[in-house]
């Protein structure tokens, strides 16, 4: 009888767990919701039958479970809320205290890690981008390559989350990465190497190899090049500095080189895009299921640059804020786009703070070209498409690598030939031609009247004589 008094017991503390769970999570739902415009996807009674299940799942776990260490509440609470976010999209994320702390170094310009940027392609992990200076970028790994493997783990059930996290980690913490390089034509697709690394702190530098294009490829133009990595809070100001170092150099035309660019703060994106735009023009808008995420992007007031003719690269592995830069530039019809359709990651993920050093990254909206355009899953067009191959891809990355290459590496690089920049050149050369010619045309007098009549000339006595041209 003992036992089942101690029985009826457990089962009633039990029920009263789970009731009081329930009834704490549907109070912090409605509260939220509370502040939130209803949109009548669910009704009350819903809401609190799929929270007592949660809560109720939750207590049998923690009583029933095997393994007693993985069962407390923080943990299980974690874990769901991880499972829940990562069910929306890739990019949704619940942020916990190392996440959080990770994702606030990022938009400093400063963390730990491999120094490369992912992302899903088709259902594979991809390569985005290799930062220059960084274990990945020094063992060569390229845009485009598959990872496979992390440690030895298969990364084809792993979602966007949990591949940055096993791929971050502490400076001096090693880890070995199986990767796939497409070859065409190649047995399963290309080829499978493997690369072992060593976290570091990476440190970002945006914009990159500032200069005035040699005159073997610009003739007797002054074209400047600059190259932006990503767009960090730093990223502004660097390029302010590069075109103003440019520009004192005498520089006529510009190409921005955004191919492989990954994206990063809409701000700074923004920012650079507002450079070249007249102030108060729209440069990105966002849609999404809440009025307040209806927002319009504005170019700032700021230092301008002068009016002259940009031509921007762009590839498959820009995404984020390059086609935003891209998409205003092209809609507003201040730059020449020239390569490949961009990634297409187009949707605007609102980082919110929970208190207690945590997190969520959650997708809220989309972005919006200023012709309205939508850039998710869709990308940027060029104005101009060049394709190139894998092999081009990765000749032109090595040709720009800061790093020491092997002979073999060099003897590849030195076979590159950059077929886009040499395009978006051709482009702007043609353009500054016919700028000076329109200009030419428009310096000279007019002598005939505008209707197509000659002017009439004066007859000797004061008198006018009038005739239409032949």
């Amino acid at each position: 009888m003992g036992k089942n008094i101690l029985q009826d017991g457990m089962k009633r503390h039990a029920r009263l767990t789970i009731l009081l769970t329930a009834v704490f999570l549907l109070n912090g739902f409605l509260g939220w919701q509370g502040s939130r415009p209803a949109t009548g996807a669910e009704q009350p009674n819903e809401s609190y039958e799929d929270t007592l299940l949660f809560a109720r799942v939750m207590q049998l776990v923690r009583q029933d479970y095997v393994d007693e260490s993985k069962v407390g509440y923080k943990e299980l609470t974690y874990a769901a809320l991880r499972g829940m976010l990562a069910s929306l999209d890739p990019h949704s994320q619940f942020l916990d205290e190392e996440s959080y702390q990770d994702m606030q170094r990022e938009t400093k310009g400063e963390f730990s890690g491999l120094g490369i940027v992912v992302g899903v392609k088709e259902g594979a992990l991809v390569i985005l981008s290799p930062m220059e200076d960084s274990p990945g970028g020094r063992a060569g790994i390229m845009p485009g390559d598959k990872i496979l493997k992390i440690d030895g783990k298969s990364t084809e059930k792993m979602n966007l989350t949990a591949a940055v996290k096993a791929l971050k980690g502490k400076p001096g913490e090693k880890a070995q990465l199986t990767l796939l390089r497409p070859v065409a034509g190649a047995p399963g697709g290309g080829t499978v190497y493997e690369v072992n690394l060593t976290r570091e702190t990476i440190r970002v530098s945006s914009v990159r190899d500032a200069k005035l294009l040699p005159a073997a490829m610009a003739g007797q133009d002054k074209i400047g090049y600059v190259r932006i990595e990503e767009f960090g809070e730093n990223t502004s100001d660097e390029l302010d500095h590069a075109l103003e170092k440019l520009e004192h150099a005498g520089m006529q035309e510009l190409v921005i080189d955004l191919r492989n660019n990954p994206g990063g703060l809409l701000d700074s994106a923004v920012d650079v895009a507002g450079k070249f735009l007249p102030p108060n023009v729209v440069v990105v808008s966002t849609k999404g299921r809440m009025p307040d995420q209806e927002q319009e992007f504005r170019a700032r007031p700021g230092r301008q640059h002068p009016g002259y003719p940009v031509a921007v690269l762009i590839n498959g592995y820009s995404a984020s804020g390059a086609e935003i830069v891209a998409g205003a530039l092209k809609d507003l019809n201040r730059a020449i786009l020239v390569g490949e359709t961009t990634f297409g990651k187009g949707s605007v993920q609102t980082v919110q703070p929970l208190g207690n050093g945590v997190g969520l990254r959650l997708t809220t909206a989309k972005y919006y070209t200023p012709s309205k355009k939508t850039i998710h899953e869709v990308g940027i067009t060029p104005d101009i498409e060049v394709p190139i191959s894998d092999v081009e891809e990765r000749r032109i990355v090595l040709a720009e690598s800061r790093r020491p290459l092997s002979p073999e590496e060099q003897a590849d690089a030195a076979k590159m030939q950059d077929r886009q920049l040499e395009r978006a050149v051709s482009s702007l050369r043609s353009v500054r031609i016919y700028n000076e010619r329109q200009a030419a045309v428009n310096a000279v007098p007019k002598t005939t009247a505008s209707s197509g009549q000659s002017a009439t000339p004066k007859a000797a006595d004061g008198a006018t004589t009038s005739g239409t041209s032949r």
